[in-house]
């Protein structure tokens, strides 16, 4: 990932983390608590892709796990984040943007019933079964409906702010300077200067003398005539 994807990303993690934990978990709603960074994640997913989602998801999952209050074990949510990032970048499109916002939408509800799935499953291996006092069925609905209902007025915010970042700059330069090239290359073809060396070359050959262009006043074009 490129220095300017990496600031944008670590600033946006930083600050979803900071309103979970001190604001969305203090709500007391019932069942889950909205989940703010995953949607950041996801809104990063679909523009940077599956590996950007990936990279993005593992650190924003291994931040939530080491900060306070945390209770689980370390590398916990930082595994979750990182399959949930890695499968919503493989939805983008090769353009970079969805038609709709069906898809995205789509996305968060499978990555809120995904993640708490994983979660759970993950936490039921470490001996974790706060999922089961609770009740996974809860968890699943109130997770979803949060997510969705917070989903218009993050996920696109991310995603504007994430395609100022996905210009890459190395490629353009590449580009230019294969176009460059390739304007180089057809200078000196056929139709440019290889192609006016060799007809003089022939025409030398064939005996018949190179004749320079001149103006009607006896002066060659562009130079003063001795």
């Amino acid at each position: 990932m490129h220095l300017n994807r990496i600031l944008l990303s670590t600033a946006l993690v930083v600050v979803a983390l900071v309103v979970q934990v001190s604001v969305l978990a203090r709500l007391q709603l019932p069942g889950a608590v909205p989940d703010l960074l995953l949607l950041t994640v996801l809104g990063l997913a679909l523009v940077y892709g599956h590996t950007g989602g990936a990279l993005v998801g593992f650190g924003a999952g291994l931040l939530a796990d080491l900060a306070p209050p945390a209770d689980h074990a370390v590398g916990r949510y930082a595994l979750v984040l990182c399959v949930i990032g890695y499968a919503a970048g493989l939805t983008r499109p090769e353009n970079g943007q969805h038609r709709s916002a069906t898809v995205p939408m789509l996305v968060v509800a499978g990555a809120a019933l995904s993640s708490t799935l994983l979660y759970a499953g993950v936490g039921a291996l470490v001996g974790d079964t706060a999922a089961r006092h609770v009740g996974l069925g809860v968890l699943l609905t109130t997770a979803t409906v949060y997510d969705l209902l917070l989903a218009p007025f993050t996920v696109p915010v991310v995603m504007a702010l994430a395609r100022r970042t996905a210009h890459d700059p190395l490629a353009d330069t590449a580009g230019s300077a294969s176009d460059g090239a390739h304007k180089y290359d057809g200078l000196l073809g056929s139709g440019g200067l290889r192609g006016r060396a060799a007809r003089v070359g022939t025409a030398r050959r064939g005996g018949l003398p190179a004749r320079i262009p001149r103006s009607g006043s006896g002066r060659i074009k562009g130079v003063k005539r001795l």
